[in-house]
């Protein structure tokens, strides 16, 4: 068993994403913590990731399920279809395939635990 806090576990600078046309301006930087260090779990991929004001992913899908935890800010998520505002607490879960995107609004940061499978892709359009 291994127990970590979260505020705790150092940055990695993850640079920039591509933006989102007519989502926001400048920069959309990010930064991850690894919860699960690589070769930790034969099952699953886990970090947060910080978004600064207004920064998303960039539209991307990925060859399995993911999930993702809010744990601070309040961010929206999208897909093809549609876009929901998510905050603390809410659980959105991204089937595979499905292009999509998350990230801060325009006026607060916010982070996510996210949840993957080890060996998954990540396709970046």
């Amino acid at each position: 068993m291994r127990v970590v806090t979260l505020s705790e576990i150092p940055k990695e600078d993850l640079g920039e994403a591509t933006p989102i046309p007519g989502w926001t301006g400048g920069s959309v930087t990010r930064s991850r913590q690894t919860i699960i260090p690589q070769g930790e779990s034969k099952n699953y991929n886990c970090s947060i990731v910080n978004f600064s004001l207004g920064s998303t992913t960039g539209w991307h899908f990925h060859d399995c399920d993911q999930i993702l935890v809010v744990t601070h800010g309040t961010g929206v998520v999208a897909n093809e279809a549609e876009e929901r505002e998510i905050g603390v607490g809410d659980v959105v879960h991204i089937k595979a395939g499905e292009k999509h995107w998350h990230g801060a609004k325009a006026d607060t940061t916010m982070g996510h635990i996210t949840v993957t499978l080890v060996g998954s892709k990540a396709t970046w359009l």
